[in-house]
């Protein structure tokens, strides 16, 4: 159990002070990556990054596949997500909002933990906010075919692993593109959403190899992460 990377670890990544993200994001991104950006400032949008512990202890990342009819990035694996509506209080609200829309989790008991830098989308020109979550037991889903076509998980660790990344050509908008990817359940998870895992994979994995969550905070001084290293126990 001393490698599982706990809710702990994670809390401790989303507050490193030092990480290179950009680095990060690059791993990952199709390159040339695509258009600049446009005149007009970019629509913001939110998805849920969702965390939780199956049987074996280990944590789960939440991934869906969008029904193939969507007019936007349909038959693409991503987060639960989409863009912020006017009466969204928060980024995090509508994180929330769009996963009880699309996958039927609208539980209270989600407990944002932080969140990934804003991350850029030059085709649909969104800004993203990806809102990290957890939730403490193995999730239900009542998928909405209208936008789903399938939810699925894998386990965090699991980005750690150098067997799970791949790549290839393909030609996007007429350009020639080289491909990164990993290979989760048989899906190739690129674009976006395979930046965001990325930069994940890397903060977390930087975080469990500097400290271990036996050595936490007081209390007063970050209470999050105290109670997450409590939940470890």
């Amino acid at each position: 159990m001393a490698n599982i990377i706990t809710f702990c670890h994670v809390y401790q990544a989303l507050k490193l002070k030092d990480f290179n993200s950009a680095r990060a994001q690059r791993r990952m991104a199709p390159a040339p990556r695509g258009r600049q950006r446009r005149q007009t400032p970019p629509k913001p949008a939110a998805v849920l990054v969702l965390l939780y512990p199956e049987l074996d202890g280990r944590l789960h990342i939440v991934l869906t596949l969008r029904s193939s009819n969507l007019r936007g990035h349909g038959g693409q694996v991503s987060f639960p997500g989409g863009r912020q509506d006017p009466e969204d209080g928060s980024l995090a609200a509508t994180a929330l909002r769009e996963t009880c829309e699309e996958v039927g989790l609208c539980s209270d008991e989600i407990r944002v933990m932080g969140e990934l830098p804003r991350f850029y989308i030059p085709p649909s020109h969104y800004d993203v906010y990806p809102i990290v979550a957890r939730y403490d037991s193995i999730p239900v889903f009542d998928l909405n075919p209208a936008e789903v076509a399938e939810v699925f998980s894998f386990a965090l660790e699991d980005l750690l692993d150098p067997r799970r990344k791949h790549e290839e050509q393909r030609r996007i908008r007429g350009y020639k593109a080289r491909i990164p990817y990993y290979d989760v359940k048989g899906h190739k998870v690129w674009g976006a959403t395979a930046i965001m895992l990325s930069e994940l994979e890397g903060c977390c994995g930087r975080r469990r190899r500097r400290m271990s969550c036996w050595h936490c905070p007081d209390r007063r001084q970050d209470f999050a992460v105290w109670s997450a290293c409590a939940d470890v126990y």
